[in-house]
């Protein structure tokens, strides 16, 4: 369970989400209208989402160039390894593929989301 601490950080990072996380969620936030709902910025125990769809049990992060470092790297797959012992999918995107090949990272995020429901 995420402390207040999680959720205050939270509610930060959504006022100061990064031009790509604000581009994706503009198109994931629309898809209420097909029934799913994905969060930003969404607390998990000791970490922070960038985008998370309960229903399927997926995360999808966007990833800047911080993350080709191998520290970074190293802490993502802890990250990974802690979130799929809740049966938490993470998916990432590097942040140039939002920004330069949209359609195809939403064909991903949908794909994704049918094969989590459909193992449901």
């Amino acid at each position: 369970m995420p402390d207040g601490l999680s959720y205050t950080r939270a509610k930060t990072f959504r006022r100061q989400m990064t031009p790509p996380e604000a581009r994706l969620w503009r198109f994931v936030r629309a898809w209420r209208l097909r029934g799913l709902k994905f969060r930003r910025q969404h607390p998990v125990g000791p970490y922070i989402l960038d985008f998370y769809c309960a229903a399927a049990k997926l995360a999808v992060e966007v990833d800047g160039q911080v993350h080709d470092h191998s520290d970074q790297a190293a802490h993502d797959r802890r990250r990974t390894a802690w979130l799929s012992t809740k049966d938490i999918r993470v998916i990432r995107l590097r942040a140039t593929d939002v920004r330069d090949e949209l359609d195809g990272v939403l064909a991903f995020i949908l794909a994704a989301v049918r094969e989590r429901r459909k193992d449901a």
